[in-house]
Order: structure tokens, then C-alpha cells, then sequence
């Protein structure tokens, strides 16, 4: 899968989308520590073993390196960053319910705009599944002979 690069600089405004997700009762925030067991634990259960380490790890960063989107108290998506590289976006997921109500665009407009502070120009999107959301969303583009990149090496599950 091809990785993806973002110009950190040149990210939409979400102002909107905000307020959209207050209407239906949901915002996206930095995770906070008390949360970790709990986030991590949704993640393994929704998205398997393999994000929930990467989310175990951006725990582990200061500030947290996890958004997390909640709804109705509930977790309802999570994007990290610096997780299994620096300079990494990923993983990001949302809720099955939840999707297709601009849950994931916040996420990584929340997630991105958290590495801008860091000092980061752009962000590295690995391994990327579905370009078109991405690319829509935030401008990203294919980096030429990133294919299979970093993950090519991973150990396979028996």
C-alpha cells in the first residue's frame, strides 16, 4: 500500500464540521491517560491487535498523540500520530454507526492540525487504504515509490 503526504501548513478549516458534530452530540479531543485501558481496549475489539498497540504507544507520547471522537459518552473513533514512525499519521477509525457523518474528516483534521504544533511542516499518512478520503479531505498525495513501505516486514499472525 502506498504511503500519502500532507502539507501541514495548507489544512482546511473545520469549523463547520465541528459544529456539525455538536449537533449530533459528538466531539473530538486529545485522549486523556485515565482513557488509555478503555481506548485501547475498543480498538482491539473494533480494529484487531495490530492498531491497538499503534494506539497503545501514541499514549505513551507528550502530550498524548491520540484524538479521540466521542458520542454520547461513548468512543466513537480514535486517530494517532507518531506511533509507529515520527512524522506518521495513523491509525485512524471510526465506529461503524458513526461513519459517513464527518467523524473521520475531524479526526484527521484534529490529528494533523496536533502535529502542525509539534513543528512538523507535513505528515507522512503510511500504509493507506482508502487514498480518495484522504486526498479529498486534506490535499494528500501518493509519495512516488513508497510502495510497500515501512510495513513490508511485519510479522505475519500464525
Amino acid at each position: 500500500m502506498t504511503d500519502l503526504l500532507v502539507k501541514l501548513y495548507d489544512l482546511p478549516d473545520h469549523e463547520e464540521l465541528t459544529a456539525t458534530l455538536a449537533r449530533l452530540d459528538t466531539t473530538v479531543r486529545r485522549a486523556m491517560a485515565s482513557e488509555m485501558k478503555q481506548v485501547v481496549g475498543w480498538i482491539q475489539q473494533v480494529f484487531g491487535d495490530g492498531w491497538a498497540a499503534e494506539c497503545e504507544v501514541s499514549f505513551g507520547r507528550q502530550p498524548i498523540a491520540c484524538m479521540v471522537a466521542v458520542s454520547a459518552g461513548r468512543v466513537a473513533g480514535f486517530a494517532c500520530h507518531d506511533s509507529t514512525c515520527r512524522n506518521f499519521f495513523g491509525p485512524i477509525g471510526v465506529d461503524p454507526t458513526c461513519r459517513r457523518k464527518g467523524v473521520g474528516t475531524a479526526l484527521l483534521l484534529a490529528t494533523l492540525q496536533s502535529m502542525a504544533q509539534a513543528g512538523y511542516a507535513y505528515a507522512i499518512i503510511g500504509g493507506v487504504g482508502p487514498m480518495a478520503f484522504f486526498e479529498k479531505s486534506v490535499g494528500a498525495f501518493p509519495i512516488p515509490g513508497s510502495t510497500p513501505g515501512i510495513y513490508h516486514s511485519a510479522i505475519k499472525k500464525i
